[in-house]
């Protein structure tokens, strides 16, 4: 039987142009499944086939255990007691075999046999038709139309290839009957389930409209342009910005190509999807500016802290600056990676003018100086207590009738009023932590300390945020985390 098993592997080795370790491997399969067949109760089974005499050992298998109790699945499973007594040094999660009969190759064990290697076979030879495809992930290519259902389509590829493509990933309004031919990007190789890998494409991906521009445009396949950013509403207008590593070549030019031929190319193999492309600029307010086309920017404020842009434009752009349906804006902001808000430049400077309002009430407020000083103060640029208390002396130096005395005065006041804000919320931070179950005092001021400053905080955070403060293990660190989330994010769903 050893020689016809080595013939078996070699033969739908060279049939299928399948390795034959992976011929083994299902034989070996098989075999376990049809000795698992000979027992009333479902066991676990392994097959150890050997690769030159083609002679076969059958094991039982158990699992170990910590269970001082009844056991799961006594067919299955061996208490870690039980194993330790033949085993010793043995561990959970190991496995005890013990050598059993081999079956023999009767009708029966044959078409067991015949059924599982055939769905090895099978799964063997699409893992390999998928691997031929890996090199090509990220790349468009050409494929048919196999067929086709609500959800998805599936797509011939060649070679015996086949991929899906989702409804979801189809441009709107698209449509495609059977043998037609159409352009993908291979985006992803996904196992689901039982299905075995399946091979998944798009047509509304990012990366699609960046693949066709590669094609398009030789300067960007030979690294002399750089897409730098991609923003799309699929077969409706997309934003590409791009980037020249030659100063001698135009990337927008190069893009568009002669009388718009390049960028053409792509918008017809894109439904018509009308295309922007813009010149990247290091200058953040440049880039702005450029992003916006073909609205025209006369006023750009940048909120670092909480990455945003207020953009202004004279009432007759507020419309073309939006675009239909805040398309032009929210293409804008998805290829900046900035949050945008756009306004007329009578709007921005209201609301400029309530910041400044804002800021000179917190200086009055907090500083002791009068609406002039703080009116001075938030001129040369200062908009936070923080800024004032730790800036260097020599920056309020540069306002108008500031001299050593008065600067220092200052800076002494600003300080103390930080620390005394800080303090407050602290203590109400301290007081929050505390309301929560598994919070005493003294944790409270550690986790204070550690940069939670609410209850909130804390819910957001991970166990491993936790395990460096003192005195606070995971377990113990999961269990406040949890309290707090149950208190800040549950509450009302539990009501």
């Amino acid at each position: 039987m050893g020689k016809e098993i080595i013939a078996i592997a070699e033969a739908l080795s060279n049939e299928r142009a399948i390795p034959r370790e992976k011929i083994f491997e299902a034989l070996e399969t098989a075999l376990a499944t049809a000795t698992k067949k000979k027992y009333q109760v479902e066991i676990l089974v392994r097959v150890k086939i050997d690769r030159k005499e083609g002679s076969y050992d059958t094991f039982r298998r158990w699992e170990v255990v910590d269970n001082e109790g009844p056991l799961d699945k006594p067919s299955q499973q061996i208490s870690l007691a039980a194993a330790l007594v033949d085993h010793p040094g043995i561990q959970v999660g190991d496995i005890v075999e013990e050598q059993i009969e081999s079956v023999k190759f009767d009708r029966i064990t044959i078409q067991t046999a015949k059924q599982v290697l055939s769905q090895k076979v099978k799964d063997a030879e699409r893992e390999q038709v998928v691997s031929e495809q890996r090199e090509h992930i990220g790349h468009v290519v050409n494929a048919t139309v196999k067929k086709q259902s609500h959800d998805i389509m599936v797509l011939d590829l060649g070679n015996n290839a086949e991929a899906v493509l989702k409804r979801d990933q189809i441009i709107p309004h698209e449509t495609y009957g059977r043998g037609d031919r159409v352009k993908v990007l291979l985006e992803n190789i996904v196992t689901e389930n039982n299905r075995g890998p399946q091979i998944i494409c798009s047509r509304t991906s990012p990366d699609f409209l960046k693949e066709l521009f590669r094609i398009e445009v030789p300067e960007i396949g030979e690294d002399v342009i750089e897409i730098m950013g991609v923003a799309r509403d699929p077969g409706s207008r997309a934003k590409i910005s791009v980037r020249s590593k030659d100063r001698r070549i135009d990337p927008r030019g190069a893009c568009i190509g002669m009388r718009g031929a390049r960028v053409m190319a792509v918008s017809n193999e894109l439904s018509g999807e009308k295309i922007d492309v813009v010149l990247y600029d290091e200058n953040l307010a440049q880039y702005v500016t450029n992003a916006m086309e073909p609205a025209e920017v006369s006023r750009i404020i940048i909120n670092e802290e909480d990455h945003s842009i207020l953009i202004a434009v004279a009432p007759e752009n507020l419309a073309l600056a939006i675009g239909k349906n805040g398309q032009n804006v929210r293409l804008a902001s998805q290829l900046l990676g900035w949050e945008l808000k756009v306004m007329t430049e009578e709007e921005l400077e209201s609301d400029i003018q309530k910041e400044v309002g804002k800021v000179i009430k917190n200086f009055t407020e907090n500083l002791n100086v009068d609406d002039e000083f703080a009116t001075a103060l938030s001129d040369a640029g200062f908009t936070t207590l923080e800024e004032v208390a730790y800036v260097e002396p020599s920056e309020l130096l540069e306002i108008e009738g500031m001299d050593e005395e008065t600067a220092e005065q200052l800076q002494s006041v600003a300080r103390e009023a930080v620390e005394k804000i800080e303090n407050a919320q602290n203590a109400q931070a301290i007081k929050e932590l505390v309301a929560l179950e598994g919070i005493d005092e003294s944790l409270a001021l550690k986790l204070v300390d550690h940069g939670i400053k609410s209850g909130e905080d804390l819910a957001e955070q991970a166990t491993d945020d936790l395990t460096s403060i003192e005195g606070l293990d995971e377990k113990k660190a999961g269990e406040i985390i949890m309290a707090a989330r149950n208190e800040y994010w549950f509450k009302d769903s539990n009501n």
